[in-house]
């Protein structure tokens, strides 16, 4: 029934997990790291046991007892394991993922990106925003092109339907896109296929793609992509694939087309300006004051929202699996009471023996330390692992290990298993010896 309980429950867990999934490799990736690490700590715990069974004998009788208490009969070696190290490794992957994610948004600000975005400015607004904002003193590298909405309704001639997309592009099927149009390459769009169109271009409409999206659609140069821009859908050819790096901030759109029909439609304008410190309050009064209409953005406060929202997400995460770890922790507590019984036996061996409480102790805080070690060591790999695939493979980030903040949440773990076990063998030492002797 144990094994059958157990089984159903494994089951039941992943498919939920793969039910509630948006993207069916967090749920390969979870359902693997769960299935991946309690097989390896249950390896590994009967692996110490098999290890502590075969080392020769060691001088000091504090140390062949710590030895003996990890492979003895009803040894508490694979509950502690699996208990403390699935917590654990949770939260290694917790802080791992979370370390990465706030690493890549403090370095996400190019030295030359812009201190402002200027939004929905309207045409007729246009040459007036441009006077006003290039004439003052600290503001530099104004950049202004044309924005237009438009929702992608089809590809060569079908229906586009989210549902048959990957994951990473259905975002360009949510609603309307913003895009822009331009008779020159735009200096930030670097090429991986096709060519620009001539500068003179006035033929059908043509577009320029971005290369990443169309790896993921699985459309390429030649394929036609239908949208539709104020109830009038229009279809173009792709161009040109460019490689679009949404990190650096400046002005990037997943498409652009060529001018003609695209340009005739109404549209309005984005901008960007980059500022000294000491201009920034100044422009932002000065564009607001002249046109409310248009959205002032700037990149600094951005970036702060951004960063809070991670840590509050984090911060949540990090309860959740906090309170596994407390599962394990309650498990744990429990296997050391089931053990209890002869844990007080041994210590009232060892008082008759004429063994002191430092040396009755010694024993358990070795015992404990190579348990909490082991688990928080396999914790690291496994949970390091896992951590690399969700930062490389779904979230497309770069990697890096931050042993630190591992360090330190992997070592009060340690400590605790140690506490733990040492306050249910402190209990065992209070008890009188006489009754258990009698009844021996």
């Amino acid at each position: 029934p144990y094994i059958l309980l157990t089984g159903g429950c494994g089951l039941l867990l992943v498919g939920l997990a793969f039910a509630i999934a948006e993207d069916p490799r967090f749920a390969v990736w979870f359902t693997g790291g769960i299935a991946g690490s309690f097989i390896l700590f249950r390896v590994s715990a009967l692996g110490l046991m098999a290890l502590a069974r075969r080392m020769p004998r060691l001088p000091r009788p504090e140390f062949r007892l710590a030895l003996g208490n990890l492979h003895r009969p009803g040894a508490q070696t694979p509950t502690v394991m699996l208990s403390l190290g699935l917590g654990l490794t949770l939260l290694v992957v917790i802080t791992l993922v979370e370390g990465n994610i706030a690493r890549q948004v403090d370095r996400s600000v190019p030295e030359k990106a812009p201190s402002f975005f200027f939004v929905d400015i309207p045409a007729a607004d246009k040459d007036a925003f441009l006077e006003l904002t290039g004439g003052m003193a600290g503001v530099s590298a104004i950049e202004i092109v044309p924005t237009l909405r438009g929702r992608v309704t089809g590809i060569n001639g079908k229906p586009a339907v989210a549902a048959d997309m990957p994951a990473e592009a259905r975002w360009i099927l949510r609603g309307d896109r913003v895009l822009s149009y331009a008779a020159t390459r735009p200096a930030n769009a670097t090429l991986t296929a096709g060519e620009w169109w001539p500068e003179d271009y006035r033929g059908p409409p043509l577009l320029s793609f971005d290369t990443t999206l169309a790896q993921a659609m699985g459309i390429g140069i030649g394929d036609r992509i239908s949208i539709k821009i104020l109830g009038r859908e229009i279809e173009a050819e792709i161009a040109n694939l460019r490689f679009v790096d949404w990190g650096n901030l400046s002005v990037n759109f997943a498409m652009i087309y060529s001018p003609g029909l695209i340009s005739a439609a109404p549209h309005n304008y984005v901008a960007t300006a980059r500022t000294e410190t000491a201009a920034e309050t100044g422009l932002h009064r000065a564009v607001t004051d002249k046109f409310p209409g248009i959205s002032t953005i700037r990149v600094k406060e951005a970036l702060e929202t951004v960063d809070n929202v991670l840590r509050q997400l984090a911060s949540a995460v990090r309860a959740a699996g906090s309170v596994t770890l407390l599962s394990g922790v309650l498990v744990l507590a429990g296997a050391m009471a089931a053990g209890q019984g002869q844990r007080h036996y041994d210590a009232v061996i060892l008082k008759v023996l004429g063994a002191t409480r430092w040396r009755i102790l010694t024993p358990y805080i070795l015992e404990y330390a190579m348990l909490g070690l082991m688990a928080a060591l396999l914790a690291t790999l496994a949970g390091g692992i896992i951590a690399y695939g969700v930062v490389t493979q779904i979230m497309r980030g770069d990697w890096t290990f931050l042993p630190i903040p591992v360090a330190v949440t992997l070592v009060s773990a340690t400590f605790m298993t140690i506490l733990l076990g040492l306050t249910t063998t402190w209990h065992s030492l209070q008890q009188k010896s006489a009754p258990l002797l009698r009844n021996s």
